[in-house]
């Protein structure tokens, strides 16, 4: 090397270094390095990420930026990440700048193959248009009914007979796959009337639920890497991106299949069908691409969330006798002014609609495990243009806003110092008789702003039945040596499941106390009386 060409690499090497130097100082969060920018602490967390995400915004306040590669022309727009969970840039970025910050184009390659334009990968009028129609169908009371029917036949036929067979066996069970069997299950009935029956006996294989879990498992994996290398895998059909291209092409035949027999059932006179396809069909001349997204989309949504906020609920109440106790309380004095004293009637039909509604403090007690433990703990935006968010935070157009779900929850100056305990208390009104909903930004597990979840009530009315159902007849603790860790995912699985072991239940302690009491509201009940305590 010549002397000019040293000080020419000296030179660039001197004025990296300047501009690094510049571009670290205006981060607040994790430690950048150069060229690799952030990579290495997200290599480093990668098995605690949603935790060193919380910690990071702890430690600046609420928000900060960093950068993937720090690559000048990159760094401060494409590789720029600013990540956030503060409730007034949330609201900024989720209703009153809506518009500018779409799911984007990274994130709609990744899941393209798998959900299409369908409405959980789409944006502008393609989203819109999908969006008004579901929110219509959301609202009327027929679709309740039918979650409620599915619910209530997956609980009393399936689940329960299972976790009686158990008690009696003195095996324990897995609880995450259970529930992720059932709620599979339910939004497959509620999403395109058919059930492919993964939660029964001897808990079989299904060859749509085991391609729809590959597909959605390589999906995932994309995030993993950067796009012009998964795009190559999968022009060559490598690893993955094979397994992913067999298991969209498995799916996409099932639901072909369902949705031509769908259409020549609602062809026939005098035939009814109350699930949502059949419900876009009605609405317009859908192709069968567009429904098969339809379908997925709203399966993808609605199965693995309410399943892995269940199981972060029984491991929590598992683990707090206090407020299990409280819960039967609860439901004890529901079902004693609703249907007399006989626990034969309690245990005999599942709980109505009037009876599910009197259950503020469970409603409470699952929105904590809500709050705790996101069923989807970050979420990302893409930046259309030039912005500053309200804590004066500038985002360029090009880069990215992460907003940490879990982070929100876990935030001493949004939720007090006990931000970390398990306590529904915090839910309810002062003489604990009502249910009092967060606000929208400071609670965000079901989205906020014009992409708010349109399923939150039925989920509500889901997990409702579900506990109510499983606590009434079985006392679960987790078994003796399992570890409960989270799975590092898009979803909050637990990495190693969830093996409880299933006991009886004992109600006549409880049954005893609200005797005395005598009753005219559950909710007095509950508000005041610590007869929950001597329950076993």
């Amino acid at each position: 090397m010549d002397l000019g060409t040293g000080v020419f690499v000296f030179l660039c090497i001197l004025a990296y270094m300047v501009w690094f130097w510049r571009l670290a100082r205006g981060m607040r969060g994790p430690r950048v390095w150069p060229l690799v920018g952030s990579l290495p602490g997200l290599i480093q967390h990668a098995e605690v990420m949603h935790d060193w995400i919380a910690g990071n915004l702890r430690r600046t306040g609420g928000t900060y930026q960093t950068c993937i590669c720090a690559i000048p022309g990159l760094a401060r727009r494409a590789g720029l990440v600013t990540v956030t969970c503060d409730p007034k840039n949330l609201e900024h970025v989720l209703k009153a700048r809506f518009d500018n910050y779409p799911k984007g184009p990274t994130w709609q390659a990744v899941f393209h193959d798998l959900l299409g334009n369908g409405i959980f990968n789409s944006d502008g009028e393609t989203w819109l248009l999908q969006r008004k129609t579901a929110a219509l169908e959301f609202t009327t009371r027929t679709l309740r009914h039918a979650m409620s029917r599915w619910v209530s036949r997956s609980i009393h036929l399936r689940l329960l007979p299972i976790l009686s067979e158990a008690e009696e066996a003195k095996m324990p069970v897995d609880m995450q796959d259970l529930l992720l069997r059932l709620t599979f299950d339910n939004i497959c009935g509620l999403a395109f009337g058919k059930d492919p029956e993964t939660l029964s006996a001897g808990l079989p294989e299904n060859e749509f639920a085991s391609a729809f879990d590959r597909a959605t498992e390589a999906t995932l994996r994309r995030f993993i890497f950067p796009e012009f290398i998964w795009k190559f895998k999968k022009s060559l059909r490598l690893g993955m991106e094979s397994t992913l291209s067999q298991s969209v092409e498995h799916v996409d035949k099932y639901l072909s299949a369902v949705i031509k027999a769908r259409k020549l059932e609602l062809e026939s006179a005098g035939s009814e069908h109350d699930d949502l396809l059949s419900r876009f069909m009605r609405k317009g001349a859908y192709s069968d691409t567009f429904l098969q997204h339809v379908a997925l989309n709203f399966i993808l949504a609605g199965r693995d969330t309410s399943s892995v906020a269940l199981s972060w609920f029984f491991w929590l109440v598992a683990t707090h006798p206090s407020i299990e106790r409280r819960i039967l309380t609860e439901l004890c004095s529901v079902l004693y002014t609703t249907r007399g004293e006989d626990k034969a009637l309690w245990l005999a039909s599942p709980l109505a609609f009037e009876e599910l509604d009197q259950l503020v403090y469970l409603k409470a007690a699952l929105s904590e495990t809500l709050r705790l433990y996101p069923s989807v703990p970050e979420d990302s935006k893409h930046v259309l243009s030039d912005d500053v968010l309200p804590d004066g935070t500038f985002v360029p157009a090009g880069s990215s806003v992460t907003y940490s779900i879990y982070s929100a929850g876990r935030m001493k100056s949004v939720w007090g110092e006990d931000c970390l305990e398990f306590r529904p208390g915090r839910w309810l009104s002062l003489d604990g008789t009502k249910f009092e909903p967060q606000d929208a930004f400071r609670f965000v597990a079901f989205n906020a702003g014009p992409r708010i979840c349109l399923g939150k009530d039925l989920a509500y009315l889901q997990m409702k039945s579900i506990a109510a159902g499983v606590l009434l007849r079985h006392r679960l603790s987790v078994s003796p040596g399992h570890r409960v860790e989270q799975k590092m995912s898009l979803t909050l699985f637990m990495k190693y499941g969830l093996f409880m072991n299933v006991y009886p239940r004992g109600l006549d302690p409880i049954v005893e106390g609200i005797k005395l009491l005598k009753p005219t509201s559950p909710a007095v009940v509950v508000a005041s009386a610590e007869v929950g305590a001597v329950c076993a």
